[in-house]
């Protein structure tokens, strides 16, 4: 596949109530991510998902959300594709899977195992201000750490970038 020609995918994954910092930070990455004509797919929700879909589409972007219901009224008012799922807290997987690089922004339980699904698969995430692993005592470093919103946008893209040009699963 002609990797330069398809537009790069990146997911946003986080709470469905996040505090106003958090919800701040996602509608940042959100435009960063609309900024650069880059697509954005998420849960399809409210919180985190809103915020993030409707800085993309203020700054022109793009917007999937992956919806666990049958419903798709049920997206937020900033998504242009919902895709119906009635999977649940399953449609986790296909959240991450769909994006070549994750950003987790904030997050809960659900937000966890998006989280642990992409790294089961070697999918990088990207963390902002998100959920820490201890392993043995240290801190896991499986996660890329970022401090703002466009250093987390940047990094996700540098990333799936490298993905997308070293992958044999492509």
């Amino acid at each position: 596949m002609d990797w330069e020609k398809v537009p790069l995918i990146i997911s946003v994954i986080g709470a469905n109530e996040p505090s106003a910092k958090i919800a701040q930070l996602a509608e940042q990455v959100g435009s960063e991510l609309g900024k650069r004509g880059l697509v954005l797919v998420c849960g399809g929700l409210g919180g985190v998902m809103e915020a993030a879909c409707r800085g993309a589409k203020m700054a022109g972007g793009t917007t999937i959300g992956i919806l666990p219901g049958s419903d798709p009224n049920t997206a937020n008012p900033w998504v242009d594709i919902p895709i119906c799922t009635g999977i649940s807290y399953a449609r986790n997987i296909i959240v991450v899977k769909t994006g070549r690089a994750v950003i987790a922004v904030g997050g809960a339980y659900g937000t966890l195992s998006e989280i642990a699904h992409a790294l089961a698969d070697n999918l990088p995430v990207v963390a902002l201000d998100t959920w820490k692993f201890v392993r043995d005592g240290l801190e896991d470093s499986s996660m890329i750490k970022a401090s703002t919103a466009v250093e987390a946008v940047e990094l996700a893209v540098e990333a799936a970038t490298a993905r997308n040009h070293n992958s044999t699963v492509k």
